[in-house]
């Protein structure tokens, strides 16, 4: 499902929830400083595809751009449902991802991804706003 502008607020308190129960290593300052370039940036640079219950609240939601996983995310209270697999397995099926990077302090992420078939092929020291949170690029394992 395509999330709209309608569901921007959903969107921004799910990741700000999801960041708050996996991102230990980010502090206030640093969630406060992306909250407001996920809503004005980078929600708008990828195709969103979202996962919603009956009632249409928004369990989880992903981003892809340039055949890259950019955005996935799930509510706290729905992890470990398959929503995460399944928003994966949709941007890989449908979307043509092939790539994404995880913040290398994040290993529940990292280890999420491995079992979907990605292996580490590169490390950058620093995130995309050159901030001291390192990445690893992961790619599907070719074996």
């Amino acid at each position: 499902m395509n999330p709209g502008k309608k569901d921007r607020q959903q969107l921004i308190i799910l990741w700000e929830a999801s960041v708050r129960a996996t991102h230990d290593f980010l502090g206030q300052v640093d969630i406060q400083f992306l909250k407001p370039l996920i809503l004005s940036e980078y929600l708008d640079a990828v195709t969103l595809k979202c996962s919603k219950d009956h009632h249409n609240n928004i369990l989880g939601f992903l981003g892809v751009a340039d055949a890259k996983i950019n955005i996935l995310f799930v509510r706290p209270a729905n992890r470990g449902q398959g929503i995460g697999k399944a928003l994966s397995r949709y941007a890989i099926d449908e979307l043509a991802a092939v790539d994404l990077d995880v913040n290398e302090q994040n290993p529940q992420a990292l280890a999420f991804y491995q079992q979907l078939g990605f292996k580490v092929t590169g490390r950058s020291p620093v995130d995309g706003q050159d901030k001291p949170f390192p990445l690893l690029q992961l790619s599907p394992d070719q074996k």
